[in-house]
Formats: C-alpha cells, sequence, structure tokens
C-alpha cells in the first residue's frame, strides 16, 4: 500500500511539472492547440482558407483607409492573409467562400478594464501595493460573462484586480471565447493596475494622498532598480540578482513590454498619474476612467504620449452646489469623450468596468460619448473599441484592424457599430466562428 502511494504521488508530480510545462509555453506565446473532438473549420488553424465576402468593411488600421467598400477578406490559420476590394482580391482555389450579404465587417471589440473573466476569490486589499499578484490563477475561460461579452462583439478583454489599494496586482489579456486558457491567452502580465485615489481612501485609517503618493512612488523605485540590476546582469553576466517574485512585473515594463493601467479620475489625481508614471519615471501608462475634470489635462497627456480609456461613467451631470463625485461641472452636463476630444487629446477609447457596466454594453459606451459630443471624423468611435485600445495595450500587432498577418478576429454585424439598433449577427476569433444568431441567441 505504501508503495502504491509513492507511485500515485509520483504520478501526480508528473502530471503537475506536464501542466506547468503547458503554462509556461502558454505563457511564452505558443502556437494555439488544435480544436479537440472535430475537423479545423475554413479559417481556423489547420483548415482550408476562408474568403468573407462583405458589402462594406470597416478596417480601422492605426493609419490608412479606414472603410473598404465591396470588400474581401481572406482569412488562413486563424489569421487575415489579405484584404481590399473584391476587383483587387483574388480567391484562391480551395477557399470556403462566405457572402454576408449587405452585412458589414469590423474589428472585434478590446475592453481594456474588465472584471469579469474569472472568480473573485482574490483578495488584493491587504497591503496598500501588491504588484506581485497576479489574477490570471483565477481566470474560467469563456465563462457566462465572457459568453454574453461575445454576443456584445467584444473579443478582447484586460481582467484585471480591483481597486481597493493603490497598486492591485496584475492583469491578463485575454480572448472572450476560446475555451482554453492557454488558446486564450494574449499576454501576462496584461498590465499592472495602479489606483492613485478614489477607492483606497474608503477601507482603511490614515490612508490620505500623500501618503499614498510617497508609498507608490516608493514601490515604484523599488522595482525599477530591480529591473536595472537584472538588465545590467543580463548585459554584463556575474551573480544574478536575487528573485523578487513581488516586483518581477517591473522587468515588463522596464522593457515596456506592459503597461500601468491606471484607475485615475479627478484632475489632481490624473495630474500624479502624468507626472510620476510618464514624466518622472518613464513608464508606459495610460489613463484608465478619466472622469471628473480628467480632461482638462489632455494637452499635457498628449505631449506625453498617454492615451485615454474612458468610462464607464461618460458623462458628467451637474454638481448643483454640492458634492458630487460623478461630475465636476456645475453648469451642464458634460460628455467625458467630447471635453477629452476638445482639449487636444487624439487617442481616446472606452471600458465598461464590468459588471459596473455589462461587458457585452462595451459598444454603448461609444454610442452614448458619440450622443454626447464626441466627433466620428475617421471612425473615431469605431477606433476607440478596437485599434486604439488595442495600441495602448501594445497589442496592435495582434489585433484591433483589420490588416494582414493580424489574427483574425472580426464581427459580422448589420450596420453602424456604434448605432445601437445594430445588431451582432457573427463572431470570429482567430478565424473560428465562436458565435452566430443562425444557430444561438445569447439573451442579456
Amino acid at each position: 500500500m505504501r508503495h502504491v502511494r509513492s507511485l500515485t504521488r509520483i504520478a501526480v508530480l508528473i502530471a503537475g511539472a506536464v501542466l506547468l510545462d503547458i503554462a509556461v509555453q502558454a505563457q511564452q506565446g505558443g502556437p494555439p492547440m488544435a480544436p479537440v473532438g472535430r475537423p479545423s473549420a475554413a479559417g481556423e488553424v489547420g483548415g482550408p482558407g476562408l474568403a468573407v465576402k462583405t458589402r462594406k468593411a470597416l478596417a480601422v488600421p492605426d493609419e490608412g483607409p479606414q472603410v473598404i467598400d465591396n470588400a474581401v477578406i481572406l482569412v488562413r490559420e486563424g489569421l487575415i492573409e489579405a484584404i481590399g476590394p473584391a476587383r483587387d482580391i483574388a480567391i484562391p482555389a480551395g477557399y470556403e467562400v462566405l457572402d454576408v450579404g449587405s452585412n458589414w465587417i469590423c474589428p472585434g471589440y478590446v475592453d481594456l478594464h474588465c472584471h469579469v473573466a474569472g472568480t473573485f476569490d482574490i483578495n488584493e486589499m491587504v497591503y496598500l501595493v501588491n504588484p506581485g499578484l497576479r489574477v490570471h490563477s483565477s481566470v474560467i475561460p469563456n465563462n457566462d460573462a465572457l459568453q454574453k461579452a461575445v454576443a456584445g462583439g467584444v473579443t478582447t478583454v484586460l481582467y484585471i484586480p480591483g481597486s481597493g489599494v493603490n497598486v492591485g496586482g496584475q492583469g491578463v489579456l485575454l480572448k472572450t471565447g476560446l475555451e482554453r486558457y492557454e488558446d486564450a491567452l494574449v499576454r501576462m502580465p496584461g498590465s499592472m493596475k495602479l489606483a492613485q485615489a478614489g477607492n483606497p481612501e474608503g477601507w482603511t485609517v490614515g490612508v490620505g494622498r500623500s501618503f499614498m503618493n510617497w508609498n507608490t512612488r516608493w514601490m515604484f523605485r523599488r522595482g525599477l532598480l530591480y529591473a536595472q540590476r537584472w538588465q545590467e546582469h543580463e548585459q554584463n553576466g556575474g551573480t544574478a540578482p536575487d528573485y523578487n517574485f513581488d516586483l518581477e512585473v517591473f522587468r515588463w515594463l522596464a522593457r515596456k513590454e506592459t503597461q500601468v493601467s491606471t484607475h485615475t479620475q479627478i484632475y489632481p489625481v490624473v495630474l500624479a498619474t502624468l507626472t510620476m508614471v510618464r514624466k518622472e519615471l518613464g513608464l508606459d501608462v495610460y489613463i484608465d476612467h478619466g472622469e471628473m475634470a480628467g480632461y482638462k489635462l489632455s494637452k499635457f497627456a498628449q505631449d506625453l504620449g498617454v492615451n485615454a480609456i474612458l468610462g464607464p461613467r461618460v458623462i458628467e451631470v451637474p454638481t448643483r452646489g454640492f458634492i458630487n463625485w460623478t461630475g465636476s461641472n456645475p453648469e451642464a452636463i458634460l460628455g467625458i469623450a467630447a471635453e477629452y476630444q476638445k482639449a487636444g487629446m487624439t487617442r481616446i477609447g472606452f471600458n465598461t468596468d464590468s459588471p459596473v457596466i455589462p461587458q457585452e454594453e462595451l459598444f454603448l459606451q461609444a454610442s452614448t460619448g458619440a450622443r454626447y459630443g464626441f466627433k466620428d471624423a475617421e471612425l473615431q468611435t469605431v477606433r476607440g473599441l478596437t485599434i486604439i485600445p488595442a495600441i495602448t495595450a501594445g497589442i496592435a500587432d495582434r489585433v484591433g484592424s483589420l490588416e494582414p498577418g493580424k489574427e483574425a478576429d472580426f464581427l459580422i454585424v448589420t450596420g453602424d457599430p456604434i448605432d445601437p439598433r445594430t445588431a451582432v449577427n457573427a463572431v470570429f476569433i482567430e478565424g473560428h466562428k465562436v458565435y452566430d444568431t443562425a444557430t444561438e441567441r445569447r439573451r442579456f
């Protein structure tokens, strides 16, 4: 019996090692695993090519034509092989043809503020800064909330810890509609979550903004010194620095391979974010929320190369003479995105802070922004759902627009994606059809 138990322990250890190796390979960006239990469909990895015909494709690259009329998109091995007017694209022999008729095609939406991609059993509210906490261990791929997100056109999310402390930990970038973590993973760490004010003051005694700024800056400096020691070791050799699990994310930040996503609002707090994290420390950071007069710093943010991913409260209401956390102007209802735009910001995206706003209603944040004055020249609202957040998160080489070489994450929609009357008819992620209203309708 003792011998059997020993063999069982060995088997468990071997299985654990195999699972750990798979997880490590997945985090290193290995190729997606082939579909299990069925042959690969057209457009997927391992399947034949797919040609999609559409009346209008919203390509929304960072530069170049935003709209292609009477378009053809070629998809092979999960990637966009070619896109252009039908007159310019020859469909290769053997490709399956999907004609979507008068429907439009646009890139899948990207939300950089999601809390519904896993369980809620990670508690970051222990220390004021937790840079080593990693929420990827709580991910539940393709859960019910993410299935609804897919039906609303959201194909990529940044799943992040909460905002009850100054640094809640590391988020993870995920595809919404894929069944397995190793397939869904886009990047880990997806960001380091920073919240300079707003929530941390409310849960413990004596945590004012002056102390929080001092403590946060001290953590950043320790982390960047740690990253510098590792960089010097990698360049010059010698004894390796002591490994510090809590500060490892700073090696990614120092190499600009991930960003600081900052829960920041109110003018002085946004100013602290821009000044400390970007201007003084030189890290890639973006404004995440940005309400309550944060827009008054748009020119400063633009000059520093800092983007704004706004929401979920996309309007500010009058204060009417008393303190109201939803607004900063006593005279008028303001569209936050419009105010950022008028003040000079050009890279503006939208978020839900799901479940504050349901994940599937991401498009509605852009629609509301447009309703309250956000100008849609050059499809800025669609760009704010697609290429702008992809650029902001450093994943625009993979998602966010319809361009050759990018992953085939796209939506088939009945018209303008920002029109609330528009419906999502089908969703493809990496060439795999993950949703189709012809066979399934998901109720919100």
